[in-house]
């Protein structure tokens, strides 16, 4: 009986934990469309700059890509991934939206 209750309340959980990060990321979504980044970047697919899902591929495993990504959203760049330079996004995004946002790209 108490194996039973354990298994559920780790169920229940995990389906929290599910939902919470279904939330987080619908905030982070929309963050990334009130900041313009949208206008350049989808998702799944390039617009401008490269598809969020295809940046995350390619930090995946990459334990300092947050950090290298923040800076990079921070002071814009290029030729990572072509001639088009990214602007910076700083001050114009905050800090710590930029961090939320490199976190959401990454776990994509």
């Amino acid at each position: 009986m108490k194996a039973a209750l354990q298994i559920v309340g780790f169920s229940v959980l995990l389906m929290a934990g599910t939902q919470a990060q279904a939330v987080d990321a619908k905030a982070a979504e929309a963050l990334a469309q009130k900041s313009n980044c949208l206008a350049c970047h989808g998702i799944a697919n390039k617009i401008i700059g490269p598809a969020y899902k295809d940046v995350a591929s390619k930090y995946k495993g990459d334990k300092t890509a947050e950090a290298k990504l923040i800076q990079k959203v921070k002071a814009g760049g290029s030729g990572v991934w072509g001639t088009m330079p990214m602007p910076p996004n700083s001050p114009q995004v905050k800090d710590e939206d930029i961090q939320t946002l490199v976190k959401w790209i990454l776990s994509l």
